[in-house]
């Protein structure tokens, strides 16, 4: 069982890749607590494995909220609207108006599809969304600091990080030289002092999108992809931040870079206190790709499965292990769901049940948050259940329009069935087993399942 913070709320721990171990959470200002995480490239629809972080950090911003009040808490999730891929996008899709604003048709547009399913999926908005392009004089601010500073260089219109002046660049990722070494060679150019110096800034080729660049260089350019989290963040929440999350393949080289471009900037020993990655996701026991035919987006689930129950499938597993996303896990997450809000009361209290809380404060312990939820079904924790959905994100409408839209046509009236039902009610009081049993098989018979519990014939719904 854990501690408590002196206020009966329960002390919250959470796993930190920089120290791989899991630690009791103590914020920087606990009257400000801060939370970056990296956000969607926004060239086209979200998949599924964009959702994974999003939902996960969600459920920690709720968290946090709870523990340290909402307005002592500061969630900034980023937007990525510099990429290759929206540069192509827009060229390809929009070929007769300014690149430029062919940019920023994608990008808005991808962006609202974004939101539309992140609503779906019942995630909060973060306090702060700021797009990459928004950022660009923050970004040649920390360059023009990093070069002056020596820890960065320019070289053929680009201007690169000196890793071998950080000694202990790849504390985060914890990789030896060699892998290091194996990933920095992707990107082999003759202009590096060291394989591994990474990009800050490079000049736009003809026809891409250009800012006026840093350092002295003339030639108009774009930041490089790392330079943007560290600036959006210093932007919004200082130089030094509680919590860094993103996916586990952010690692490295994005957060190592991350923490090497803000730590040499500002001089300080950390970027941010603590580091939480979620695991991979695998679809039906395969890793997600177009060549496989099993990549799926967001989008497209919510065709088929309301918001709550990919949300609820998502949780399941504990963040930081892989996920298998399986059809045979959203059929189980729907029913799971039906049972809870068919037992949860109407009037919720206003929190979630200690025992659930506790679990999530244990690094966000999901399963076990889950089994407690499963445990509040009886008459004593049906407030405490509804209480939990709220907190959760589970809403009930979209469940039950998706399971009015999967319903087969009624055979019976519903005027009859109420009326079968009232005559049922009358044979329980008169302890006339057999007539209820029959009525209650009849229904069925004709599509018609009824939901009892021990207070009698709740409700009824068709049957699928």
């Amino acid at each position: 069982m854990s501690g408590t913070n002196g206020q009966g709320l329960p002390e919250l721990k959470l796993y930190n890749t920089l120290t791989r171990a899991k630690e009791v959470f103590t914020p920087l200002d606990p009257a400000h607590v801060r939370m970056y995480v990296c956000g969607p490239t926004v060239y086209d629809f979200a998949h599924i494995g964009n959702a994974r972080p999003v939902i996960v950090f969600d459920l920690l911003y709720r968290l946090l909220r709870h523990l340290y009040g909402a307005d002592h808490v500061k969630y900034v999730r980023n937007i990525t609207d510099v990429d290759d891929k929206i540069n192509a996008r827009a060229a390809t899709e929009l070929p007769g108006i300014d690149l430029n604003e062919a940019i920023a048709r994608v990008t808005f547009t991808t962006e609202a599809q974004f939101h539309d399913d992140l609503e779906a999926l019942g995630v909060l908005h973060p306090d702060v969304e700021p797009r990459a392009t928004e950022h660009i004089a923050e970004m040649r601010q920390l360059i023009e600091m990093l070069v002056a500073s020596g820890h960065a260089y320019v070289a053929e219109d680009h201007v690169l990080f000196s890793v071998p002046s950080m000694p202990d660049y790849g504390k985060l990722s914890h990789r030896p030289l060699d892998d290091m070494l194996a990933g920095a060679r992707v990107d082999v150019a003759p202009y590096k002092k060291d394989a591994m110096d990474f990009v800050l800034w490079k000049p736009s080729k003809p026809g891409e999108p250009g800012w006026p660049s840093p350092a002295g260089i003339v030639a108009p350019g774009r930041p490089g992809w790392h330079i943007e989290c560290s600036a959006m963040s210093w932007k919004h929440l200082g130089e030094t931040f509680d919590i860094h999350g993103g996916g586990i393949d952010l690692v490295f080289p994005h957060h190592e870079n991350e923490v090497a471009q803000s730590r040499c900037a500002f001089h300080t020993g950390i970027m941010a206190k603590v580091w939480m990655h979620n695991g991979f996701l695998q679809v039906e026991g395969e890793k997600m790709s177009k060549s496989l035919g099993n990549f799926i987006t967001i989008r497209q689930l919510l065709a088929d499965w309301p918001g709550p129950v990919l949300r609820l499938n998502m949780l399941k597993t504990h963040y930081r292990q892989p996920i298998d996303w399986t059809v045979k896990g959203l059929e189980e997450s729907a029913k799971t769901l039906e049972q809870w809000f068919d037992a949860a009361a109407p009037d919720a209290y206003p929190r979630p049940a200690p025992a659930v809380l506790e679990a999530l404060a244990d690094d966000l312990n999901t399963p076990k948050a889950i089994a407690e939820m499963h445990a509040l079904k009886d008459h004593a924790g049906k407030k405490a259940l509804a209480g939990t959905l709220a907190f959760f994100g589970f809403e009930a409408a979209p469940l039950h329009e998706w399971a009015a839209a999967r319903a087969p046509a009624l055979v019976i009236p519903e005027t009859e069935i109420e009326a079968r039902i009232a005559e049922r009610i009358v044979a329980r009081q008169n302890r006339d087993w057999a007539a209820s049993d029959r009525i209650r098989d009849e229904l069925l018979a004709l599509g018609v399942a009824l939901k009892d519990n021990k207070d009698g014939t709740t409700s009824w719904e068709p049957k699928r």
